[in-house]
């Protein structure tokens, strides 16, 4: 029977779960190479994170609805009126989609930051950036382009099952095809609205509405891709933390 949370693993307690999904925090103390170290379930945050992803893909999909609209409508003569309501119903998708992603940022900062701190009970000496980079490093000007990506790729390494070999088993690839996805979001996304605002004509209409297409498309397949990580790094210190466990417990008993 498999396991009735994560659908992967075969049950092995009696209340249907599998080895890992039933640690919700591990303690490590000595002995053990992780001694003095304190790990903390990502796995309740990491619902919430993704359940906020998913709701930034609908107000994505409704700007690109929008999008679509005004781009047919000033395919075609139209009054201002028709304007008016495209633009309008646009804006109010960029309302919806802030309101979602400022929301999705918090808790994605929660869910990163503990990741991280496991990551330094893990093995401490890969991380080349310290904890409390993992919040701040979004917020640095310039730096933000680069730095959360470095902190995922430590995470990811340290929440190997062997931190220290060559990776080639659970490469990060996706990180990556994540980060660039997130970087194209955030340049297009502006240069959209620019379009959009300065436009006078409805080929500049038109344009626009392309741009915010192409953005939602791209912000679509970075939630994706966000959630993909999300799951992977949550899955790995997981399943990481109840292997480590049942180690001690055996040195434990011996």
């Amino acid at each position: 029977m498999l396991c009735s949370n994560c659908r992967t693993d075969e049950a092995a307690t009696a209340e249907g779960l599998c080895q890992a999904c039933s640690v919700a925090a591990v303690d490590i103390t000595p002995p053990g190479p992780w001694a003095g170290g304190v790990l903390r379930s990502p796995v309740g945050i990491s619902y919430a994170v993704v359940a906020l992803l998913c709701l930034v893909i609908a107000t994505d999909l409704f700007s690109v609805v929008a999008a679509v609209g005004l781009g047919n409508l000033t395919a075609a003569p139209y009054s201002d009126t028709d304007l008016e309501q495209a633009t309008s119903l646009l804006d109010t998708a960029g309302v919806t989609q802030g309101i979602a992603q400022l929301a999705t940022l918090f808790v994605f900062l929660a869910w990163f930051q503990r990741a991280r701190n496991n990551a330094g009970v893990f093995a401490p000496d890969l991380q080349r950036r310290g904890a409390g980079w993992a919040t701040g490093g979004w917020f640095v000007p310039f730096g933000n382009l680069y730095i959360p990506r470095a902190i995922t790729a430590d995470i990811w390494a340290a929440s190997r099952r062997d931190p220290y070999g060559t990776g080639k088993q659970e490469p990060h690839t996706v990180v990556n095809v994540w980060w660039a996805a997130w970087l194209a979001t955030n340049l297009i996304n502006p240069v959209a609205g620019r379009q959009i605002d300065s436009a006078d004509t409805p080929d500049a209409f038109g344009a626009g509405a392309d741009a915010f297409v192409l953005a939602g498309i791209l912000d679509i397949a970075a939630a994706l891709l966000a959630i993909v990580v999300v799951r992977r790094l949550t899955r790995m210190q997981y399943v990481k933390a109840a292997t480590r466990a049942e180690q001690v417990s055996k040195e434990a008993a011996v």
